[in-house]
């Protein structure tokens, strides 16, 4: 069998790569399968990878995948089942069972791979001191933003998002489920100095004082968004004089402030809560459909720069690994 995976082979080129090696003998405690799809994260494949430095790499970390082996102390899956995991864009995965998550029967593949994005907020949903009720504000409806606002919603906040792109505004009114603003409400006397918690996802100095300015005292503010750019000439101290005179907790939205498998005295992990997102996905969260667009992992240097040049509409787009059989040929 033929094994694929996309690459970045120099700045800004992509390609999809064939014959590398197989992953090795299969653990006691690996299960293995074929991909059927994997998610392509806008943020740091292209400002990281795409653009990057370092060649050639192998980007890619949402994946999920036929089982189909098993090794002999494996216990939670078994060849047929269908896996999610942190895997990269290839057409095989190979993992330990402690690190992947059964998708359940019936939940679609392009649904069940978002909850590696839905992961990346919810350390935040742990982590926060705002309890249920509280008004959260989500800055940035890019994919990471508008899945933590479903995320919110679904825990019993009160959720407002900020979005100034047209075109999101509408993906996020046809939800029904929060308020769509396209700044900072910042002069409404009824959200001015009430929110509770901002979840910033945009990576834009701007949303971040704007989100300084509108949280109640001793509000958070959780950096997700990566500030991959400067976008202003706004300077530290308007911030540090927010923070200081609100009494604003601003800290890192790092979702690795959580470990990857949870133990006997941290009962939340990474794992977890990707088991968790998956349960949501396949209660309804997000109606994926007509936000995702299915990639030819055999021309990836259109899609990448479809993002790069914004071209594509699709609020996730994922590579489709069922366009290339076991031997590398078209399966379409």
């Amino acid at each position: 069998m033929s094994i694929h995976a996309v690459s970045i082979t120099a700045r800004e080129h992509a390609e999809l790569v064939a014959n590398l090696p197989p992953p090795g003998d299969l653990g006691p405690e690996e299960i293995h399968g074929r991909t059927l799809l994997s998610l392509i994260s806008p943020g740091t494949e292209l400002a990281a990878c795409y653009q990057g430095s370092h060649f050639p790499s192998y980007p890619g970390y949402a994946a999920v995948f036929e089982v189909k082996a098993v090794g002999a102390g494996v216990k939670r899956f078994q060849a047929g089942d269908i896996a999610f995991c942190m895997g990269s864009h290839r057409s095989v995965q190979q993992v330990s069972e402690t690190m992947a998550v059964a998708v359940p029967k019936g939940l679609k593949p392009e649904t069940a791979v978002l909850a590696r994005l839905m992961g990346i907020s919810m350390t935040t949903l742990m982590s926060t001191v705002a309890r249920a009720g509280d008004r959260v504000l989500v800055t940035g409806a890019g994919p990471v933003g508008f899945l933590a606002a479903h995320i919110f919603v679904r825990g019993g906040y009160d959720v407002l998002v900020v979005e100034p792109d047209a075109r999101r505004q509408a993906t996020l009114a046809r939800s029904g489920r929060f308020s769509v603003f396209t700044q900072v409400p910042l002069d409404d006397p009824k959200i001015a100095g009430t929110v509770a918690l901002a979840v910033e996802c945009s990576g834009h100095e701007q949303a971040v004082l704007d989100a300084c300015n509108v949280v109640r005292p001793r509000g958070e503010v959780v950096l997700v968004g990566v500030p991959w750019q400067r976008r202003t000439d706004r300077t530290a101290h308007e911030l540090l004089h927010a923070i200081f005179h609100r009494y604003i907790v601003l800290r890192s939205g790092w979702e690795w402030e959580l470990p990857q498998v949870a133990s006997k005295f941290q009962p939340h992990s990474i794992m977890n809560n990707y088991t968790l997102a998956l349960q949501w996905l396949n209660e309804g969260l997000v109606n994926p459909e007509g936000l995702v667009r299915h990639c030819d992992p055999r021309d990836p240097q259109l899609i990448y720069q479809d993002l790069l040049h914004r071209r594509s509409d699709a609020l996730f787009c994922m590579f489709d690994w069922n366009r290339i059989s076991r031997h590398g040929e078209d399966a379409s």
